[in-house]
């Protein structure tokens, strides 16, 4: 940052740290002994897609990367709000592996990085599920580099838009020494309809 930028009070924007994907399989034994929460074995980043070429060229790269492991699935969807998800799913619960997932979500997260296409990047999502059944989420927000939890009420979704307050507040709790967490709670969007949730 220049000193010019300084007197007019710019700052530079936060600089994503993917890394911290690989402190999530730590956040998720965290989850399993304080609150009972399992991983469901899929995970998934949002994001704007472009078009063009080199779009396309990346996207191909990228299935070419995640196809070398054969015990992942991947699939792209398009949502209600014109976002692309790229979906990873390695196993169910106790079959799933954290590590490798969150390995081909920061593989997906680098590569569209490294083709330019970072600022198209919103958001990458690990799904859980407590002993109840309730299917979470630990958001990734690109942007900030922060985590927060998401926890919508089981049937919710953008038309109905009821979230479990106190289970993410209790996730928030659980995690504070893990993983680097999301202070302001106007960041913790609801990511209706995600995959995995």
């Amino acid at each position: 940052m220049g000193i010019l930028d300084s007197l007019l009070g710019r700052s530079r924007p936060k600089q994503p740290d993917l890394d911290a994907l690989f402190q999530v399989p730590s956040a998720a034994l965290t989850l399993l002994t304080e609150l009972g929460m399992t991983p469901v074995g899929q995970g998934s980043v949002c994001y704007r897609a472009a078009t063009g070429a080199g779009f396309d060229r990346a996207g191909d790269e990228l299935r070419g990367l995640l196809a070398l492991d054969p015990t992942l699935s991947v699939t792209t969807s398009v949502d209600a709000f014109g976002y692309t998800w790229t979906v990873v799913e390695t196993g169910d619960g106790a079959d799933s592996d954290v590590s490798t997932l969150c390995t081909a979500l920061h593989t997906v997260n680098s590569a569209l990085e490294a083709q330019g296409f970072g600022p198209g990047l919103l958001c990458t999502v690990v799904g859980f599920e407590t002993s109840e059944g309730q299917r979470v989420g630990l958001v990734y927000l690109y942007k900030q580099g922060t985590f927060y939890p998401f926890a919508p009420v089981p049937g919710a979704n953008a038309h109905d838009p009821r979230r479990d307050s106190v289970l993410e507040l209790r996730m928030r709790d659980a995690l504070a020494g893990e993983l680097r967490l999301e202070k302001d709670l106007q960041r913790w969007l609801a990511v209706w309809d995600a995959p995995g949730l």
